[in-house]
């Protein structure tokens, strides 16, 4: 269930990011394909940072489609660019390229202990880029994937305690729109401990917030996610 959980948590809960260009109207991420046309349109027109955050926001549809070698050829493209470019190019670069190596859709069978290793300091990088350059969101992102290496449900745990404090501590308003994804996956965690009382409360959290949005999909899933707990 795990897997499939955040399969299905990554394309209505996961908030988007602050970032130099405006990636938001540019994703669907339910359809990758589309998503790519669009990077590449505005890629034509794009210069400096722009062309390497584009870059690898393509690679990570490809990701998203499971073709992890055409994603880490993209960026092995631009690598060469990315020591010169600024905090936010590199901590996505850092972060795409973890995604390469563990997410969402990577099988399990792919996931040994080495390139989970090799995830993990991507994923590091990332987050310290962030950190430094007070990308929060993008910080929240790195946090989040690192929950993809580090699986088992008490670290699940701690990364999503990790997330939610960077949340709390944030006035970036990208950052706080992490707050109902991050109380998901910490509820969920707290769920796989045996924690229920703790999940309900965070589920419930969550549950507010969605009910003050749009997102009726998302909205439904938080009611489920308090119903499977009780």
């Amino acid at each position: 269930m795990h897997q499939r959980f955040y399969v299905l948590m990554s394309s209505i809960l996961f908030a988007p990011l602050a970032m130099a260009i405006d990636l938001i109207p540019l994703w669907d991420f339910s359809n990758p394909q589309l998503s790519e046309q669009r990077f590449r349109t505005e890629l034509a027109k794009s210069t400096g940072d722009d062309v390497l955050i584009l870059t690898t926001q393509i690679a990570r549809t490809y990701g998203l489609r499971k073709d992890f070698s055409r994603a880490q050829a993209i960026l092995t493209e631009v690598e060469p660019k990315i020591a010169s470019a600024g905090a936010e190019a590199r901590a996505r670069f850092a972060l795409e390229s973890g995604r390469t190596l563990a997410s969402a859709t990577h099988p399990p069978e792919t996931q040994t202990d080495a390139t989970k290793a090799d995830a993990r300091a991507r994923f590091g990088s990332a987050l310290s880029i962030a950190r430094e350059a007070k990308l929060d969101a993008l910080a929240i992102d790195a946090i989040h994937m690192l929950a993809f290496v580090d699986t088992a449900p008490a670290d699940q745990r701690k990364w999503a305690q990790a997330a939610l404090a960077v949340v709390e501590a944030s006035d970036q308003a990208a950052a706080k729109k992490w707050e109902t994804s991050v109380r998901n996956n910490l509820g969920y965690a707290l769920h796989q401990l045996g924690q229920y009382d703790e999940a309900l409360a965070q589920f419930k959290l969550a549950l507010a917030i969605r009910e003050r949005g749009t997102n009726a999909v998302a909205t439904r899933t938080a009611h489920w996610m308090i119903a499977w707990t009780l």
